[in-house]
């Protein structure tokens, strides 16, 4: 996809990798609707970028809820005239052992990262019967190898993984969606998710993500991974499954020894 002159939706753009993401939509030539729940530090990310060749624009609010999503949308066809390309980037940062049984908080966490993301992509299909346009989702590494502390967050992640490998078989052009898949990025997010979360390695850092994500889109890609390194894993898993198990096997070790 061409990415000049384009009407774009991005999610969670206040911090992370919505944030390299956001500095690098600045650039080009584009209507940039961005979104996030965090008022204050998407208008203070918006306000830091100066003057910029993209025309952008700010909503807030909680993606969680479909009525939110909804209005998502309309203002971004009051604003823009419609959405060529939707990057759903907002995310739920949290680490933790199984222990106990807890209804409301495994609602809370596909309710966040996976209804939002396959209504968006509904909604997409919806507003542009016809038309060309793309939808970014926002998988993980973790969706195709899960670790430990990360069970709830792997599984939310392999349902998207799963979904778009179904809905494209039902669609006229599959590049229509787009799964990335970061390993660890550098980010507020261990910080936010616990003091003594474990950073996964390798790790990288969101402008890396960004530039992936983006080079990804022009080149009409059906998934991205950021890391080479964690590519080459998932490939060797193929012929060698002892990498896979022994890497899995040395981060329950670290959290063991907590």
């Amino acid at each position: 996809m061409d990415l000049s002159q384009k009407r774009i939706v991005l999610t969670g753009a206040a911090s992370g990798i919505g944030l390299a993401l956001l500095d690098e939509l600045a650039k080009l030539d584009v209507q940039l609707l961005a979104a996030d729940i965090n008022q204050q530090g998407l208008q203070e990310a918006v306000n830091r970028l100066g003057q910029t060749k993209a025309s952008i624009k700010i909503y807030t609010g909680d993606l969680s809820l479909s009525t939110t999503v909804d209005r998502l949308f309309t203002t971004a066809i009051q604003e823009m005239g419609g959405i060529d390309l939707f990057i759903a980037n907002a995310g739920f940062p949290y680490y933790e052992v199984i222990q106990q049984p807890d209804w409301d908080h495994i609602q809370k966490i596909f309710q966040l990262i996976v209804f939002p993301q396959i209504y968006t992509f509904e909604k997409m299909m919806d507003i542009n019967q016809g038309k060309e346009f793309k939808m970014v989702m926002t998988a993980s590494a973790m969706g195709v190898m899960a670790m430990p502390g990360y069970a709830l967050y792997s599984a939310t992640k392999a349902a998207l993984h799963r979904f778009a490998e179904g809905v494209r078989l039902e669609l006229r052009n599959p590049h229509q969606l787009m799964l990335v898949y970061p390993i660890a990025t550098r980010t507020g997010f261990f910080k936010r998710a616990s003091q003594s979360t474990p950073i996964p390695w390798p790790a990288q850092t969101s402008e890396v993500v960004a530039r992936a994500i983006l080079n990804g889109i022009r080149h009409d890609r059906l998934s991205v991974n950021p890391s080479l390194l964690f590519s080459l894993i998932i490939f060797l898993d193929r012929f060698q499954p002892f990498i896979r198990w022994g890497y899995q096997k040395y981060y329950s070790r670290l959290l063991n020894k907590k």
